[in-house]
């Protein structure tokens, strides 16, 4: 699988609901499109969340792990 170049990483670790999508979807409007934008969150529901928000705005969620409790999404802007 061939590397994918992050063009912005938002950390919204610590943050609960809603902050790490909204962080994201404000990442997201000033990224060109098919820009990558990795995600790292803290908060357990960003896994339901961050798919969710994907489906209902087209974005693809391209890869998603936890490492310590740390929730990383990869994601391509639309």
């Amino acid at each position: 699988m061939p590397t994918l170049a992050i063009t912005h990483t938002v950390d919204a670790r610590g943050l609960s609901c809603p902050m790490p999508i909204v962080k994201t979807a404000q990442a997201c409007r000033v990224v060109p499109a098919g820009s990558v934008v990795e995600l790292l969150a803290t908060d357990p529901g960003s896994t339901k969340d961050v798919g969710a928000w994907c489906r209902a705005t087209g974005n693809e969620l391209v890869e998603q792990t936890i490492d310590g409790g740390v929730h990383r999404f990869v994601i391509r802007r639309k």
